[in-house]
């Protein structure tokens, strides 16, 4: 028998996929049975399934074939018609027959799982009415927090349809403060949460919120079950009994029981970061006298009214409340000394001055404020309370300046005298006690002045001159410091000014500027100052300390070039005592690095600040930037200084600060103040 063409033969293979996936029963039979006389050229052909018996018997030397497949046995072909069978003929049926076993197996698998799948697509259904017919809303998600399934319950919850949820991340429901989907205890399932949810009206409600693991049949996860009700009112009913729980009915601030909770979990942090603590104790005065005048609802708005303004003069992290009447009571709890209470405490008053207009009539009211710190006053907050409260009848008797107190008697003292040097601070600005020393900045190589550093000095007319170490911290502390600043920059541009006329050749005058001085208005006022006094930029520098430029860099660079633009010069001030990293340094428009006078002193004894001031003098020189040296006091130091590349120097070693007639002689050589 010839070989059995490929065309026959795909051909044969189409028709037997076919007659399976078409066919069923006799006709399925039939069809079979043709195929295999076709493909061995035989008169008479039959498909008998397994099981089966024929009608009649086969003919006579009829060639039968087996039609199995992987030990399962479907049936056999049976061919007669021909005068015997060779090997080829054999080989053809044989083919045949593994081709339909194969098809035939693939078929019945088939069949089973289409079976299979149309029980559990009916036990779904089944399950999902049951779900859609419970009041909760049911979510399943797998292990990414992609959405599975959504019940009726989560539609009418969420107001998302099925189509619009399936397939979505979970994220999407999520409120702000909502924690991410992959928290520990959402992998394990189980706990019982109340969340914030967002509806698809972009309402945000409570929800009762229950996670289950979801597994799979091998009980491996693969998911999460979610069950959420909604629980909105009941919150807002504990938040209504919260409120009058622990807040003033009247003014809307806590009250003393929350107070106390709050002042007690301040006091707990304050001892881990052993940082300081107050508590303000605050009494009105006149206010029963206008109570009893104008009758309690003029005074219940004047007491909405004072707790306005002691709120919006506090900082958030400040707790105020009202503990009943007319007292109130303040936590600071963030603070770095004791002084910032004092401040606080003259800040309240303050809110106090103006006027309360209540049913057309002009209010006044004082208070008197005792002030407890912790922990030398106290551990807890009834403690701080108590002696807070002693305090405040104190100042209330009068003898005490502004009507504030300390418990501490020593404390007292201190916030006197720093009241006493605020206040004459204040006056020395608008009387003439403060005057500028210049402090000579050298050539490290030949010793010439090339510039000074402008130092304000306080003249007092009964305390004689007074040390800034007094009175700077002080002014940074309160806000002057801005008003002297600009007084410095003001007098230095004069004293320039008068210098130029007198034909004195340009040096730069330094001006240190503080942090709060180095806003956006800061290029104008520069500028307008040089204008006014007709003076070239090249005869100021302004000196800005590190940790000046470590808020918003982008807006400090800005303002840098907005200066650099007038062609004033920019120096850094102690420079390595801040927070500067070396990436922003490159971007920084200055001219030149200061070495603090931390660095300074230790030379050449202290291998570190030697290493340091190196350090600092490199990295200048890398940058093409100049480096002055302050604090310079020995020859040891100035010789180690040079010998590094240090450029400029100032300090006693060549002179102290001068007053201005003195600075002037020495620029016209008529006084050396050190030999070079």
């Amino acid at each position: 028998m010839a070989p059995f063409p490929v065309s026959e033969l795909l051909n044969s293979s189409t028709a037997v996929c076919d007659a399976v996936l078409r066919l069923r029963g006799p006709a399925l039979t039939a069809e079979l049975g043709r195929i295999a006389a076709a493909v061995t050229h035989s008169a008479w052909g039959r498909y008998v399934p397994d099981g089966a018996t024929p009608a009649t018997a086969a003919p006579f030397g009829a060639l039968v074939q087996d039609v199995a497949h992987d030990g399962h046995r479907f049936g056999r072909f049976e061919v007669a018609g021909r005068d015997g069978y060779d090997s080829a003929g054999r080989e053809h049926l044989a083919g045949l027959a593994t081709l339909a076993a194969s098809v035939l197996q693939m078929h019945e698998r088939a069949q089973r799982t289409t079976h299979a799948y149309v029980q559990v697509e009916a036990q779904l259904q089944h399950q999902n009415q049951i779900l859609d017919h419970i009041h909760e809303s049911v979510v399943t998600m797998d292990q990414s927090g992609f959405i599975t399934s959504w019940n009726k319950g989560a539609e009418r919850l969420f107001g998302y349809t099925s189509v619009e949820a399936v397939g979505r991340n979970i994220l999407f429901l999520y409120d702000d403060e909502d924690p991410a989907v992959h928290d520990p205890f959402l992998e394990q399932g189980g706990r019982l949460m109340e969340v914030r949810r967002k509806k698809k009206s972009g309402e945000v409600f409570w929800a009762s919120l229950s996670l289950s693991p979801l597994y799979d049949a091998d009980r491996r996860s693969m998911g999460l079950i979610a069950y959420l009700s909604d629980i909105t009112e009941r919150k807002e009913a504990e938040e209504r009994i919260h409120h009058l729980a622990y807040y003033d009915a009247l003014t809307g601030l806590p009250n003393r029981t929350l107070l106390t909770k709050l002042v007690d979990q301040a006091v707990t942090v304050a001892q881990r970061g052993r940082m300081q603590g107050c508590v303000l104790f605050i009494d009105l005065n006149r206010f029963k006298l206008i109570n009893d005048a104008l009758g309690r609802q003029a005074g219940d708005q004047l007491l909405r009214e004072v707790a306005q303004r002691f709120r919006l003069a506090l900082r958030d992290q400040d707790v105020v409340a009202r503990l009943g009447g007319d007292e109130f009571a303040v936590g600071l709890f963030e603070i770095g000394q004791d002084l910032e209470a004092s401040m606080v405490a003259q800040k309240l008053m303050a809110t106090l001055a103006d006027p309360f207009i209540i049913d057309g009539h002009d209010l006044r009211v004082g208070a008197a404020i005792g002030i407890s710190v912790y922990p030398q006053d106290g551990m807890d907050a009834e403690t701080l309370l108590r002696q807070a409260d002693i305090a405040m009848y104190r100042a209330k008797q009068g003898t005490e300046a502004d009507g504030i107190a300390f418990y501490s008697q020593d404390m007292n003292q201190g916030m006197h005298e720093r009241m006493r040097i605020e206040s004459g601070l204040r006056q020395a600005l608008g009387n003439g006690e403060l005057l500028l020393h210049y402090q000579p900045k050298f050539c490290i190589d030949d010793g010439s002045i090339i510039g000074a550093e402008a130092l304000v000095r306080w003249q007092h007319p009964e305390r004689g001159m007074v040390p800034p170490a007094e009175f700077i911290p002080l002014a940074e502390a309160t806000g002057l410091v801005v008003q002297l600043g600009e007084w410095v920059l003001e007098q230095a541009c004069a004293q320039a000014q008068a210098w130029k006329r007198a034909g004195l050749r340009p040096i730069r005058l330094a001006v240190n500027v503080s942090a709060r001085e180095f806003t956006q208005a800061l290029p104008a006022r520069v500028q307008e100052t040089l204008r006014r006094h007709g003076l070239e930029p090249q005869w100021l520098e302004l000196e800005i300390t590190e940790s000046t430029l470590m808020h918003n860099i982008d807006r400090v660079i800005g303002i840098m070039d907005r200066i650099t633009a007038l062609g004033v010069k920019l120096s850094l001030d102690d420079f390595g005592t801040g927070y500067s990293s070396l990436s922003y340094l490159k971007r920084f428009p200055i001219d030149t690095l200061k070495i603090d006078r931390s660095f300074t002193m230790g030379i050449p004894q202290d291998t570190n600040d030697c290493a340091i001031a190196s350090t600092i003098i490199s990295i200048a020189q890398q940058l093409n930037h100049r480096v002055i040296a302050e604090g310079v006091e020995t020859e040891d130091q100035l010789a180690f200084l040079k010998g590094a590349g240090c450029n400029e120097v100032q300090g006693y070693l060549y002179s102290k600060p001068l007053p201005a007639h003195e600075f002037e002689l020495a620029l016209r050589g008529k006084w050396r103040v050190r030999a070079a």
